[in-house]
């Protein structure tokens, strides 16, 4: 990692165990480890610091779940194996960081309201990524889907199921998170597609 991604990963940990709302620049330069100066040389404010720890997060994410979505297609994974994982590394491991947080809904509340910008384009660029992924499954015979739906029908339903598991009512605990994602995934997968058997 890069002095800024590691500055990055410090600003994370400090929001995750500091919250927004009380955070100052003088304290996320005490907590991240670096001079004032330091820390105003990268970012003119918190709202820039928080952005930029949304941003790595979601290119983390999003190379880390289509890294192994490619891995497990390569390897000859079944669809649900393969779709499941992709959620679980670009939505999973962001949920499972957050619950562990004393301020988890206080980050998510400003998440939503000072980077949904970020989060959009996040959003876009993954879900193209995943439509690529899934269109090589497809023309690996794995997968096919009905005529009334396209691939990028499908991966926004994926996409909106994960989303929406992460911010349910009766969220999923740590442990749960990946079981709930196949079961969503399943569930969408096998009323858009006819299950091939290889």
């Amino acid at each position: 990692m890069s002095a800024y991604e590691v500055l990055v990963s410090n600003i994370t940990q400090s929001f995750l165990d500091h919250g927004y709302e009380a955070m100052t620049m003088s304290k996320l330069a005490k907590y991240c480890n670096i001079t004032r100066r330091g820390l105003y040389h990268h970012f003119s404010s918190k709202e820039e610091a928080f952005q930029a720890m949304v941003r790595q997060n979601n290119q983390r994410t999003r190379q880390g779940s289509l890294s192994e979505g490619t891995r497990l297609f390569s390897a000859g994974a079944d669809v649900l194996d393969i779709v499941t994982a992709v959620l679980d590394v670009r939505y999973g491991d962001t949920r499972r960081k957050l619950v562990l947080s004393p301020f988890a809904l206080e980050v998510n509340d400003y998440a939503f309201r000072l980077c949904r910008p970020e989060m959009v384009e996040a959003a876009t660029v993954f879900q193209a990524d995943f439509a690529a992924l899934l269109k090589q499954v497809m023309a690996n015979g794995q997968l096919t889907l009905r005529p009334s739906i396209s691939v990028e029908t499908l991966v926004q339903l994926l996409c909106d199921g994960a989303r929406g598991t992460n911010q349910s009512f009766f969220a999923p605990s740590p442990e749960e998170i990946t079981a709930r994602y196949r079961q969503m995934s399943q569930a969408i997968l096998f009323g858009c597609a006819e299950p091939v058997k290889l």
